[in-house]
């Protein structure tokens, strides 16, 4: 279905209301458009994926939702919060995993996960046995004391998505966290992650351009305009990953195919 005032309601766990960002042109001579007049509601307990073709806003929306920049218009709202202006609030209640797994060189696997639980002052053998339990939940027990140069790809984004559970957050932001890895690697960890995330009861914002991927991960599916608005919107029930799934992905190819590919200033 398309996005109309229905699909936003009044309560929600994360809200954008008419949110819009603009930025100055690299040549100084105006300003581009990255979002334009977003409005979303994701409820508690909720995975949305965000799905679009590079350059169309995913991740200045992203980065909006983490209180990493700005709007300059419209409100962000995360919990009652905003994410810019009271980002100190959402110390160890947001857990990110990026696209590259970002671990510490110099660091093992569990010294990397204990991170963020040091950072909100742990203490030590408490957050040692925090992170062993992520590290095993997520098929890494033995390989707590390897270097991440010792680990294949699959097993560093598994620390990775260790480390952003282990400080146990309300919300977790993932942006396109599985597209490094090869499509067998990335399936299994697309199903540990929704597994992950149900049996906890996170709230989860995950960015895609991989269609399949974003209807496999998402309770909900947002397709992306550039600039950044919402062109289409699927809820993955039942119906809509089996017997629904082609006119689905059908209705995604359409609306994709009208999004012009524009490279970003």
């Amino acid at each position: 279905m398309t996005v109309t005032e229905e699909t936003v309601t009044e309560e929600s766990f994360i809200r954008f209301r008419g949110v819009s960002k603009t930025f100055p042109r690299p040549d100084g001579k105006g300003t581009f458009v990255a979002v334009e007049n977003l409005s979303f509601d994701i409820a508690k307990g909720e995975i949305v994926a965000v799905l679009g073709k590079t350059g169309c806003g995913k991740s200045t929306m992203f980065n909006l939702l983490a209180g990493l920049i700005e709007p300059s218009s419209g409100t962000v709202d995360v919990v009652g919060h905003d994410p810019f202006t009271e980002f100190g609030h959402f110390r160890g209640k947001i857990g990110i995993v990026f696209q590259n797994d970002r671990l510490m060189p110099w660091r093992t696997a569990i010294d990397n996960v204990v991170l963020g639980l040091e950072i909100l002052d742990r203490k030590k053998d408490e957050a040692r046995a925090i992170a062993q339990r992520w590290l095993d939940r997520l098929g890494l027990k033995g390989h707590e004391n390897d270097y991440p140069h010792a680990l294949s790809g699959g097993m560093r984004q598994r620390v990775s998505i260790a480390r952003a559970f282990a400080v146990e957050p309300d919300i977790l932001l993932c942006d396109e966290p599985f597209s490094a890895l090869d499509e067998m690697t990335a399936r299994d960890l697309r199903a540990e992650f929704v597994r992950l995330v149900k049996q906890a009861g996170k709230t989860a914002v995950f960015i895609t351009h991989h269609m399949n991927e974003a209807m496999d991960v998402g309770d909900r599916v947002l397709v992306f305009h550039r600039p950044a608005r919402i062109a289409y919107e699927a809820r993955m029930d039942e119906a809509a990953r089996t017997s629904g799934r082609k006119a689905v992905q059908d209705e995604i190819l359409k609306v994709l195919s009208l999004d012009a590919t524009v490279a970003t200033p």
